[in-house]
């Protein structure tokens, strides 16, 4: 199944805009990248100690 054509339009700009991004200025975006990654790990963090804590009620 093929996208649409904005679609496609779309994601080619934002790869674009992110190799653009990342050729101008790569330590920024290693900074962007690396607060990323720690929220994505934090939230995992916090969903599984949910979950630990929820079977811990028996």
């Amino acid at each position: 199944m093929s996208m649409p054509p904005i679609k496609k339009i779309v994601l080619w700009l934002i790869v674009i805009f992110l190799l653009y991004a990342i050729l101008t200025n790569p330590s920024d975006a290693a900074d962007i990248v690396d607060a990323a990654w720690d929220l994505i790990l934090e939230g995992l963090r916090n969903i599984f100690d949910f979950f630990d804590a929820l079977l811990r009620r028996n």
